[in-house]
């Protein structure tokens, strides 16, 4: 791996109050190209532009994937990963989906911890802050013929996490517009996912709601995600989430949580979920709690769900009644060093580079 650390650093403690999720980028990013069948040597050089023509078939063909991870801090200034291996073994698996060139583990896993090691001061240590890390490769071939790319660009880009959500969401539960379809690549972190969800969402929040709870695209009856989050439902004393599917992302936040909320003794079932039993216990006065889970969020308890023409509300739970909160709680702690990790998911990140 070639290093070519920055002249001097962009950093300034003041980076730690940031707002704005995913703007305050660290000052290294790491490149490797693949080109003739094959990836070459990965580069960690300063973050900056790029050049490329407009003719990039990614512009026009949208082979474009992504993950999404956190490093984090504890008190005592070490610096952890969370399950990056789950996040490699997704990268991939997209890959393939989307007939893109899988990325070798050591270029992944081992860039990931030099490129966190080197910028290890842009990692806040403030509880439930974190630096954001995201691998993304995309087609880079000059053509604009319609075939899979014959080049690609792997990067990892990091910025300043602040919470992501720092209110509770309303969500409207989709009627209309469908997130993924069977045989499609929902499962996967594709580029076009993300982008055509903008729109519903646009919709819905012209009528007041934050975001859009994702339903099955055959029926609309079916629960499956919840904007860019896994989603679970709390009715009565019981957890509940959709199994994942060729139309639901395999988040890795939404399995840590489901061990956690097992292994705290609350019952936990992994079914579909039917728009009219949530909608029912709502009206039961059974609905506790709509959360929704994932990397940037981590846990977001909402507020209020939107289906037809009624907007309820939520119950707004004690801390020590809910179990969004109890769950993240036990998740950041986790993360952060708080608390013992009798799962292996913590990973600490040494320090190979030579100052």
């Amino acid at each position: 791996m070639i290093i070519e650390k920055i002249k001097e650093s962009k950093f300034t403690p003041e980076v730690f109050n940031i707002k704005v999720f995913g703007t305050a980028f660290s000052d290294h990013m790491l490149l490797c190209y693949f080109k003739d069948g094959k990836w070459g040597e990965p580069i960690i050089k300063p973050y900056g532009k790029l050049e490329f023509t407009p003719a990039l078939s990614v512009a026009h063909y949208g082979q474009g994937i992504f993950e999404g991870m956190k490093a984090y801090k504890g008190s005592n200034e070490e610096v952890y990963l969370f399950r990056p291996e789950e996040n490699l073994d997704r990268f991939n698996k997209s890959a393939v989906r989307m007939d893109m060139p899988p990325i070798p583990d050591d270029v992944f896993l081992d860039g990931i911890r030099t490129l966190v090691d080197l910028d290890r001061q842009w990692v806040p240590d403030a509880y439930g802050m974190s630096l954001y890390i995201r691998p993304v490769m995309f087609g880079i071939e000059e053509a604009i013929s319609a075939h899979s790319s014959g080049e690609y660009l792997f990067a990892i880009v990091m910025a300043v996490a602040p919470n992501y959500y720092n209110k509770p969401l309303s969500l409207k539960i989709a009627d209309k517009y469908s997130r993924a379809a069977n045989g499609g690549v929902g499962f996967a972190k594709a580029a076009g996912n993300y982008g055509a969800s903008f729109y519903p969402a646009h919709v819905a929040r012209k009528e007041g709601y934050d975001q859009v709870i994702w339903t099955d695209d055959a029926t609309h009856t079916l629960i499956e995600e919840a904007g860019t989050m896994n989603v679970l439902v709390r009715i009565g004393d019981k957890l509940l989430t959709a199994p994942v599917s060729e139309r639901i992302l395999n988040g890795v936040t939404r399995k840590s949580i489901l061990q956690l909320a097992k292994d705290s003794g609350i019952e936990v079932e992994v079914r579909p979920i039917t728009v009219k039993e949530v909608y029912d216990a709502h009206v039961t006065g059974d609905l506790k709690e709509v959360i929704g889970v994932g990397t940037a969020v981590v846990v977001n308890n909402y507020a209020a769900v939107g289906y037809a023409d009624e907007k309820f509300d939520l119950p707004q739970l004690p801390d020590d009644e809910c179990y969004g909160k109890i769950l993240k709680k036990k998740l950041v702690d986790l993360q952060m060093g708080i608390s013992e990790d009798p799962y292996g998911w913590r990973q600490l990140v040494e320090h190979p580079i030579e100052a």
